[in-house]
C-alpha cells in the first residue's frame, strides 16, 4: 500500500498520511528490547513518530536504546509510578493522529504490519482493533471489539489497538491506580462513550507471555481479577448494573478457580 492509498483510506487531502506515534515502555528489558526497536524502525509505513519511555533501567537497556537514539523522536529515562504512568507519559509527548503502545517484550508481526492495518482506518475511527499473536505458540487472538460483554471483560488487546490521540486526551489517559487492568478500564470508558471502533483482519503485533498480565498462577490471576472488579466498581453508575456485577463476580470467581484447579491437576498427570 502506497502513501496515496493510506490518504484515500484516511479520507484526507494533506500531503502527509496520518502520523502514528509508537510508544515503547521499558524497564530492564535487555533480552528483547532490540527486537522491539528494530520492528518499529523497520516498518514500511513511513510516517511514524517513535517514543521510548524508560523507567530507570539498570541492565543493558539504555545501552541498546542509545544505539538507535538518532532514530527515536523522544526518549526519557526516569523513575515512574508503574506501567500506566509510563504510558501516560509517553502519550503526553506524542503528536501523532493515532497512538499504539508496543512494550519492550512485544514487536510488530512484520515490516508491513502498520501499512496493512492502516488500510482499514478512516477519519471516523477512534480505535482500530487488530489481531495479535500471543505466547510461545504464537496463537492468534482476534479482538471482539465493543459490545455488552465489554461491561464484564476486555475485548481488545492494547498491543493491537491504534487509538486516536484526542480520545486519550478526552478520557484523561490511563488510570494509575491499576497495575495491569489500566487498559481494560480505558476501553470500558471508551465503550461507554460510544466511540467509533473498527476491526481489522490484520495481525499487527506479537505479544510475549512473560509480562505481568500473562502470569497464570492463582496468586497473579486473583490479583488480575481483583483489579477487574475494581474497574467494574469504578465505572458502575446504575443500580441494575451494580446488581449484574455482584451476580457476575459471585459466579465468575468460583468458576475460574475450578478451571484453574482442573487444569493444574491435568498438567500434573
Amino acid at each position: 500500500m502506497t502513501p496515496d492509498d493510506v490518504r484515500q483510506a484516511w479520507g484526507s487531502t494533506p500531503a502527509q498520511p496520518p502520523l502514528i506515534s509508537v510508544i515503547t515502555i521499558v524497564l530492564n528489558a535487555e533480552e528483547h528490547l532490540e527486537q522491539t526497536i528494530k520492528s518499529v524502525l523497520g516498518q514500511t509505513y513511513g510516517n511514524i513518530e517513535y517514543i521510548v519511555i524508560d523507567g530507570g533501567s539498570t541492565d543493558r537497556s539504555l545501552e541498546i536504546i542509545n544505539q538507535y537514539r538518532s532514530q527515536i523522536n523522544y526518549f526519557i529515562s526516569e523513575k515512574d509510578e508503574g506501567i500506566a504512568d509510563a504510558m501516560n507519559k509517553g502519550a503526553s509527548h506524542a503528536s501523532g493522529n493515532y497512538l499504539i503502545f508496543l512494550h519492550s517484550d512485544d514487536y510488530f508481526a512484520n515490516e508491513r504490519s502498520l501499512e496493512d492495518a492502516l488500510a482499514f482506518l478512516d477519519e471516523k475511527t477512534d480505535i482500530l482493533a487488530c489481531r495479535i499473536r500471543f505466547g510461545k505458540q504464537r496463537e492468534i487472538y482476534v479482538p471482539k471489539g465493543f459490545g455488552f460483554w465489554t461491561n464484564f471483560k476486555q475485548g481488545i488487546y492494547h498491543q493491537g489497538a491504534l487509538c486516536r490521540r484526542q480520545l486519550l486526551e478526552e478520557l484523561e489517559g490511563f488510570d494509575t491506580q491499576f497495575r495491569i487492568a489500566m487498559d481494560y478500564d480505558f476501553f470500558l470508558r471508551a465503550y461507554r462513550r460510544s466511540v467509533g471502533i473498527a476491526k481489522a483482519p490484520v495481525i499487527l503485533t506479537v505479544m510475549r507471555d512473560n509480562g505481568i498480565s500473562s502470569l497464570r498462577d492463582w496468586k497473579n490471576l486473583s490479583f488480575r481479577f481483583k483489579e477487574e472488579k475494581r474497574v467494574h466498581e469504578k465505572n458502575c453508575h446504575s443500580l441494575p448494573m451494580g446488581l449484574l456485577y455482584k451476580i457476575y463476580w459471585l459466579l465468575y470467581l468460583p468458576y475460574r478457580y475450578l478451571s484453574y484447579v482442573t487444569k493444574l491437576r491435568k498438567d500434573r498427570r
